[in-house]
């Protein structure tokens, strides 16, 4: 496994200022870059998984998949590194909470719950759009933003759809569901 990162390790033009998380791919950090003045997240791959030819085959494809999409509700990708043999997703950093704590505080009113599900479907019709399917979606992957904005994350589990159908099949629905489920 690789070691945490400890604030103050530089990864190239990163400095790593506190782990954020964990999941199942790896770890994430916040970090300062420092090249650009900017903070970002900074999803790094255990050794474990990157001498997996499968896993991290994942990972890259992970990277390909975010950098494919573009939309304002989907977290976006800044680059995939490499550091001394230690790979890394560069993504933008969603400050805020994720879906799971406000769930965790009751029921979500309908006004606050209607912004919150119409930014989630936008941010899947935007990846349908592109033959991309999440499959690892839920509330500890949606975070809300201090300003209401959600941002969908995590999609290391996604898949790519080849096949010029899958457009249609999804595209209709949506389509349909905006319309009754989020009149303009």
């Amino acid at each position: 496994n690789t070691l945490a990162l400890v604030p103050g390790t530089r990864l190239g033009v990163y400095e790593i200022t506190a782990q954020i998380g964990q999941g199942g791919m790896g770890a994430v950090y916040r970090a300062t870059d420092t090249s650009l003045s900017r903070q970002v997240a900074i999803k790094v791959l255990p050794d474990a998984f990157a001498s997996d030819p499968e896993r991290l085959a994942r990972f890259e494809r992970e990277a390909r998949t975010l950098a494919s999409l573009n939309n304002p509700h989907i977290a976006g990708i800044y680059g995939f590194e490499k550091f001394s043999g230690m790979h890394a997703l560069v993504m933008e950093l969603v400050e805020g909470h994720d879906l799971t704590r406000r769930i965790a505080r009751g029921a979500i009113p309908l006004d606050e719950v209607l912004p919150i599900a119409k930014q989630i479907a936008d941010a899947l019709a935007a990846a349908h759009e592109q033959g991309i399917i999440h499959r690892d979606l839920k509330p500890s992957n949606i975070k809300v933003r201090p300003d209401g904005t959600v941002k969908v994350l995590d999609f290391g589990l996604a898949k790519a759809m080849d096949s010029p159908a899958f457009g249609l099949r999804w595209s209709r629905p949506r389509c349909l569901v905006s319309r009754l489920a989020f009149p303009a």
